[in-house]
């Protein structure tokens, strides 16, 4: 990833790059960091492995090989690589080549898997995705019966998607469906926010008015919202014994592109029978988001730049502090330290 390190996603952090679902034992397919094309396989023992989708020999796309033996094996001219990156036989070579071919390695990612998803360090060295230096992959923290993902390409920047996440006062505008939020009566809400790792949280309160969503619980709720570096949102939601969690995250994809991915867990039964219902309304809602984004990129592709103002858009200026000393931090070789402090917000939406 090139450019000014404050308008560009960030290195040394995590990014969700689909579902664990959608890659099975034998597989492989290409995705994207940036413009770092990376392929994700897994090996027959259900292990996962990520490498610059390149081969070093002339450069063809290693995701369109297969896997053959446990080896990755590149379609042009048979290179084959071990899952560490490490090239293990060139079948073109004659006997007598003493051509060291195991000096030949990829670019390694480190990659995991958390609550379903699937997740690739954007920094290729492995020993770099520290789990104390980094913001923690999100993990949901209750055993959830159900979970429903949609993941949407969006033409805008990781930046203006990102901003999506802590800009309160969009709702009311993009998002009117019959089932979200069906009035635009304008409302002063007040809000705590406290800091905490690699971002900030708006601290549980229970919703004053519940959406048709939160109905479905079937009492009010109490609403916990987190956000963290680099584009993380976490929306806890708690009836009693009812749960559900809404995790909303940024991905950078090439050409100023980025993927928008909503996943959604709870541990109602009752709910898993709405999933056909609930997918197309959740495509919706983010296609609103998309959309508005995508306009209002070409807005800031001629005039890059934003008017930050009131406090309905602090938490738009909190996310730049925190990119900030994450860059700093990173350059210093010191430690992230959090330079929010606890305070009350007030917009009206």
């Amino acid at each position: 990833m090139t450019g000014d390190p404050i308008r560009r996603a960030l290195d040394d952090v995590w990014y969700c790059v689909g579902e664990s679902r959608s890659l099975r034992p034998g597989a492989m397919r290409s995705v994207s960091l940036g413009e770092e094309a990376v392929v994700i396989g897994r090996e027959a023992s259900g292990a996962l492995f990520a490498l610059r989708d390149r081969c070093p020999h002339r450069g063809m796309a290693l995701s369109a090989g297969r896997l053959v033996d446990g080896h990755l094996v590149c379609p042009f001219h048979g290179w084959q690589f071990r899952p560490d990156g490490v090239c293990a036989a060139i079948p073109a070579l004659a006997r007598r080549d003493d051509a060291n071919f195991a000096s030949v390695r990829l670019a390694r990612f480190a990659v995991a898997e958390k609550s379903g998803l699937i997740w690739v360090h954007a920094s290729a060295n492995p020993a770099s995705a520290d789990p104390e230096a980094a913001p923690p992959i999100p993990e949901v923290e209750f055993d959830y019966c159900g979970q429903l993902v949609e993941i949407l390409e969006v033409e805008a920047s990781f930046d203006l998607v990102a901003l999506s996440f802590v800009d309160p006062a969009h709702v009311a505008y993009v998002h009117d469906s019959w089932w979200w939020r069906p009035s635009k009566t304008m409302k002063e809400k007040v809000k705590q926010f406290a800091p905490s790792p690699f971002g900030f949280t708006m601290t549980s309160h229970t919703a004053k008015t519940a959406s048709f969503a939160y109905r479905l619980l079937g009492s009010i709720p109490e609403v916990e919202i987190e956000f963290r570096l680099p584009g993380v949102r976490l929306e806890r939601i708690t009836a009693g014994e009812k749960r559900l969690a809404n995790y909303t995250f940024a991905s950078p994809l090439p050409n100023g592109r980025t993927a928008l991915i909503n996943a959604m867990y709870w541990n109602i039964s009752g709910l898993t029978l709405l999933k056909p219902i609930a997918r197309p309304l959740m495509r919706q809602f983010l296609g609103q988001d998309r959309d508005v984004l995508q306009i209002a990129q070409r807005g800031l592709d001629r005039k890059p730049a934003m008017v930050l103002m009131g406090e309905s858009d602090v938490q738009s200026q909190w996310y730049f502090s925190l990119k900030r000393e994450f860059l700093r931090a990173r350059e210093a070789g010191t430690a992230f330290v959090n330079p929010l402090e606890p305070r009350e917000l007030r917009w009206r939406s």
